[in-house]
This record gives C-alpha cells, sequence and structure tokens, in this order.
C-alpha cells in the first residue's frame, strides 16, 4: 500500500462520513456543519493536487508507508 493510495481511501472515508453526519435525510444527521469537514477534505485534496504537499501523507511517512514509484 502507497501513501498515495491510502490518502484516497481516507479521503473518501471522510468524505462519505461527514456526508452520512451532515445530510438531513441520512439516519446518522447530527448537524449540517458536519458538511464542512467535506469542504475541508475537498480544498486539502485540491491544494495536494496542485503543491504535492499534504500533511496527511507526512504522517503515513511516519507510520511507514512508501511513496508510489516514480
Amino acid at each position: 500500500m502507497t501513501t498515495e493510495r491510502m490518502i484516497r481511501i481516507i479521503a473518501g472515508l471522510f468524505i462519505m462520513s461527514s456526508l452520512a453526519l451532515g445530510v438531513e435525510g441520512s439516519p446518522l444527521f447530527v448537524s449540517k456543519w458536519a458538511l464542512a469537514f467535506t469542504a475541508f477534505v475537498g480544498a486539502n485534496l485540491f491544494q495536494f493536487g496542485l503543491t504535492n504537499f499534504c500533511p496527511m501523507a507526512i504522517l503515513l511517512r511516519k507510520m511507514g508507508l512508501r511513496d508510489c514509484a516514480q
């Protein structure tokens, strides 16, 4: 498992979780403010694509995951 793949998995999980907590029709609804977390994850993915800097990648590397082969 590489850092980039794990970032995609974690980001997808965070987005699905925050949508489940923020959409009123969901049985897990807590508050509409949970959708702000979706925007935060999306903004981080956007800046990661532009700058190739991701705090989650730093944490994953420290945990021993390898970067993808380039």
